[in-house]
């Protein structure tokens, strides 16, 4: 399960619509519909937030936000709370770099042309995704790197 910390934005289309679906699993163990994946370590900074299943429907509707901007279909009849607040879920500017290096290497392999859309993994923080704060810090304890 990836549920990335980036801007939907930088994704490109294989992990837009991986996070969709993985997210879409998020909120089912998230609001006890299912009993596989309750350990799973993205999840801690979601069951952090005083209300989980309000924080995975606020980042679930963001990347839902950014497919139809691209003119994809993702339903979002199926986001539980579309209409949550903004959680401000901490994300450390470590875990961000973390992810735009593995989106990188992710994306050089499966969608080369994609890469020059993403930001300069040396320079500047990467965006995060709209349910994130940026703070400083490592990469994020529940990462397996």
């Amino acid at each position: 399960m990836r549920l990335w910390s980036l801007h939907p934005a930088v994704l490109d289309r294989a992990a837009l619509v991986a996070c969709w679906r993985e997210g879409l699993l998020a909120q089912a163990v998230l609001g006890g519909a299912t009993r596989g994946y309750t350990r799973h370590p993205q999840l801690e900074r979601f069951r952090a937030c005083a209300d989980p299943v309000a924080a995975i429907g606020h980042f679930l509707a963001s990347v839902q936000t950014e497919a139809t901007a691209r003119k994809y279909r993702f339903d979002a009849s199926r986001i539980t709370r579309p209409d949550a607040a903004n959680p401000e879920i901490p994300v450390t500017d470590g875990q961000l770099a973390f992810e735009l290096t593995h989106l990188r290497r992710k994306v050089a392999e499966r969608a080369p042309a994609w890469l020059e859309r993403l930001p300069d993994s040396a320079g500047e923080v990467p965006p995060a995704a709209p349910s994130f704060v940026v703070v400083p810090g490592p990469i994020a304890g529940w990462e397996r790197p």
